[in-house]
């Protein structure tokens, strides 16, 4: 049974973090769009299963949970096609050459597993803590670090070689 106050609830924190929930979404499709119906897809998901809310203090992560998973579903589906909007296609044949380290970290975390990925933009995009992440993946918060270790030492060895490049390209 639905309970009006916990769907009111819900919709107070999805007004309070839907910048949070969009770039989230946003950083697995790259599209307004795809980001726009995900976003959407799971309001219309969290209000139909508030019942499933044991606990006010986990409505954050659950919400969180909610927009992985659904945009994930998303990926699938579209079999990992990435939509790219016309200023980005027109800078890409414009072959100039990244000057901005965030671009670098960028492509660096396009070159992770979903796994990894998921754990370093929850950690240091959202900022949440290891053990909402650990409830948002439905992991162990030892997974988690383990996974957030990994990420980051490829993270690391990617950007290391990515400026050896660079380096290698100038000379």
């Amino acid at each position: 049974m639905k309970n009006p106050d916990m769907n009111q609830l819900i919709a107070v924190r999805i007004t309070e973090r839907q910048d949070n929930l969009y770039r989230l979404a946003f950083y697995y499709v790259k599209n307004q769009d795809d980001a726009l119906d995900i976003v959407q897809e799971s309001i219309r998901k969290a209000l139909a299963s508030s019942s499933k809310i044991k606990d006010v203090a986990s409505i954050d992560s659950w919400l969180y949970k909610i927009i992985v998973r659904t945009a994930l579903d998303v990926l699938r589906k579209k079999k990992k096609l990435t939509v790219t909007d016309d200023e980005t296609i027109e800078y890409l044949r414009s072959g100039e050459e990244d000057h901005y380290p965030d671009l670098d970290l960028q492509k660096a975390l396009e070159g992770l597993s979903v796994k990894y990925k998921t754990v370093v933009v929850l950690r240091f995009f959202e900022d949440l803590k290891l053990d909402e992440i650990a409830e948002v993946l439905e992991e162990n918060v030892s997974t988690v670090k383990t996974r957030l270790y990994k990420a980051l030492e490829l993270l690391r060895i990617n950007m290391t070689e990515r400026e050896e490049t660079k380096r290698w390209k100038k000379n």
